[in-house]
């Protein structure tokens, strides 16, 4: 069974729950830890989106399509590549993602996050599936035009972690298989992304596995499985979107 979880405020409490139609279910406890329904709902109109989760870290997958990486002549990685998103770029659903002081070349790539639900630590892959909770959308946005401006240093976490550079949610979904999901990003209406998740080089739980050979992954954070053909620039005054069947529509506006 699909559950959709998401945390919102409501009359300036902050609350998590359960998304059902246009109904939320108050659960108390942990979201990630035995939680108990209250069979209390609200209107989901009424409430102010969060940050589904609140992660102790973000980490993003590079060269993990086969697609984008045969566009551009990459070789398979022998191992995950990643990068780490900074707290301050995390974002609610429906807020203003803004263009640094610096400017630059500002690109959107629609992403699936996979969502820990517990304690992992060096995890084989049958432990790693049990880990994953669920799974979100994301936005990992980045500024193209610093990641390679000098010349001995790759500015990675700088070009991705500008304040407001990654937005996630709406829900994290659970129940879903990984493998039968598509990424949709929307442009001003205008569909920009269209992969499956079956292209990816590293599957989810080895994505998990392997990335906690390295570092501990704790409940609520998100590993970014990387994206694929049709990233491009947004414009201020843009909407953007990422949509993935089962899970929802992420929305924000680049200003």
């Amino acid at each position: 069974m699909i559950q959709r979880w998401l945390r919102f405020k409501y009359r300036d409490v902050v609350h998590f729950g359960t998304l059902e139609g246009t109904r939320i279910q108050l659960w108390e406890g942990a979201m990630f830890k035995d939680p108990t329904p209250l069979g209390t709902y609200v209107d989901a109109a009424e409430v102010v989106l969060l940050t589904p989760t609140q992660p102790t870290k973000i980490l993003a997958l590079w060269n993990n399509f086969a697609a984008l990486g045969a566009k551009l002549n990459l070789a398979r990685p022998a191992e995950p590549l990643y990068l780490i998103k900074s707290p301050n770029s995390y974002l609610n659903p429906g807020q203003t993602i803004r263009q640094p002081a610096s400017g630059g070349k500002v690109v959107f790539e629609g992403e699936l996050g996979i969502v820990i639900g517990k304690f992992t630590r060096q995890a084989n892959e049958a432990e790693a599936e049990k880990a994953i909770f669920g799974y979100t959308c994301a936005n990992d946005v980045t500024v193209a035009d610093i990641l390679n401006r000098d010349p001995s240093f790759a500015q990675w976490v700088r070009a991705k972690g500008f304040d407001t550079f990654c937005p996630f949610g709406p829900v994290v979904a659970t129940g879903l298989d990984p493998r039968t999901l598509t990424v949709k990003t929307i442009l001003n209406g205008e569909v920009r992304q269209d992969y499956p998740v079956s292209d990816m080089l590293f599957s989810t739980t080895q994505l998990v596995s392997l990335i906690s050979q390295d570092m501990t992954l704790y409940p609520g954070d998100i590993i970014l499985c990387g994206t694929s053909v049709g990233v491009g620039s947004m414009k201020p005054g843009s909407s953007i979107e990422i949509e993935i069947a089962g899970i929802g529509k992420l929305s924000n506006r680049f200003e």
